[in-house]
């Protein structure tokens, strides 16, 4: 049984209002990452545990974000977006909620690890509706603003986390978030559209299992999911190490760690910027290439600087800045193209891409921290330019087999 969907162009005010909320949630989401990141001194010092727990708060949450992409994709498809969006939603407050009542260090990280299976629902989910929304340049440049308002999180949470743990305990984030995350869910109640095709078909392992591997026999799919990944693993392993190796490595203040998130997601926000204005004027092959090059040179400049000198940081710093404006203009239009590099419902697609990339960030982080602590930052930023590489290698694959499977559409 198939459906027509409601598309934005049908939903007045609503189609303004749903991409507000929704990155209302992703923003709550991001900034229960980025916020808690520098109070995990506090968190691991009030559980009495070692700061080797401070990187994995963020192994856990995004292994978490991991755990459901398999099945919410799917199920949303099949039974529709709202419902399974407005679940996740609520489950995300209660889990903020829970995590007052945290007694050790490892039941910490288990909520922790619940509250990441929120993210699962704004990839296989939420943005599966915006694309689905939307005609590819207005998606894209959506997308694009959207996620400056969503890098807001990493932007001010580590100087708001950083200032907030002076003056209140820990736990009073987690409240923060799960009133915004409460914002959030009565704006989508009233906003979201239901763009599921497949609304009643049957549900089944079977079906859902035939689905995937129609799915994952695509090379380019692959290829794309992989490069989404390995594109973002240097920043995501910059916010979950960082306050090691600024504030325990190099001493500095908490305040100073923040400052010097500053560059970096300033940076990406320019990018997006640049993206959304370019849109429409250049190919989202071209937008790809054009970040291609600050970010290999970028993450070539932060490995090169702390091989050579240790204590680099200043140039780590803007390396990673620099990185971080080239994936702001391509990593949205690579999202794009993989995407609806597969015929399959875009919430099964979606969430196969969300496990991938999740698969590569929740790995590729704990290799970072090893790096890390077998050869300071040099190796740290070496295990970097190494990710940006093998990025660079998927978008070649995965542009060349573009080519030949199809012609790009106008924007």
């Amino acid at each position: 049984m198939h459906n027509s969907p409601k598309t934005a162009s049908l939903l007045g005010r609503q189609a303004l209002l749903f991409p507000l909320c929704l990155v209302l949630f992703e923003f709550a989401t991001y900034i229960a990452n980025d916020m808690i990141q520098p109070g995990m001194l506090a968190v691991v010092a009030n559980f009495n545990a070692g700061e080797e727990w401070v990187p994995t708060s963020m192994t856990a949450y995004l292994a978490g974000g991991m755990f459901l992409q398999w099945l919410l994709g799917p199920l949303s498809d099949r039974r529709g977006r709202r419902p399974v969006m407005l679940a996740g939603v609520g489950f995300f407050v209660v889990s903020c909620l829970a995590i007052l009542l945290a007694q050790t260090i490892e039941q910490f990280m288990v909520i922790r690890f619940f509250q990441g299976i929120s993210l699962c629902f704004i990839g296989a989910v939420g943005y599966a509706t915006i694309q689905e929304s939307f005609e590819e340049s207005v998606c894209i440049r959506i997308t694009a603003l959207m996620a400056n308002v969503a890098l807001a999180a990493p932007l001010l949470g580590p100087l708001a986390g950083a200032a907030l743990i002076q003056f209140a305990p820990w736990q009073s984030m987690f409240l923060l978030f799960a009133l915004l995350a409460a914002i959030a869910f009565c704006g989508l109640s009233k906003s979201m559209p239901e763009t599921a095709s497949r609304i009643g078909e049957e549900f089944s392992f079977r079906s859902l299992l035939r689905d995937y591997k129609i799915v994952l026999k695509n090379l380019q799919f692959i290829c794309g999911s992989l490069a989404i990944g390995f594109a973002s693993l240097p920043l995501l392993a910059w916010i979950a190490q960082s306050p090691v190796i600024l504030i325990s490595g190099e001493g500095l203040t908490a305040f100073d760690y923040g400052l010097l998130q500053v560059p970096v997601f300033g940076a990406l926000i320019i990018g997006n910027l640049t993206l959304a204005k370019l849109t429409g004027k250049r190919s989202v092959e071209q937008l790809i290439k054009l970040g291609a090059a600050p970010m290999v040179v970028g993450l070539f400049i932060a490995a090169l600087a702390t091989l050579l000198a240790g204590h680099a940081y200043l140039w780590m710093t803007a390396g990673l800045s620099l990185y971080a404006f080239g994936i702001g203009i391509a990593n949205a239009g690579l999202y794009r193209l993989t995407l609806f590099s597969s015929e399959m419902s875009k919430g099964t697609v979606s969430a196969a891409m969300g496990m991938i990339s999740m698969l590569v960030f929740t790995l590729g982080i704990e290799l970072a921290k090893q790096a890390y602590l077998g050869g300071g930052s040099g190796w740290f930023n070496l295990f970097n330019l190494l990710s940006g590489l093998l990025w660079l290698a998927l978008v070649t694959v995965f542009i060349r087999h573009r080519k030949t499977a199809t012609t790009e559409p106008a924007l």
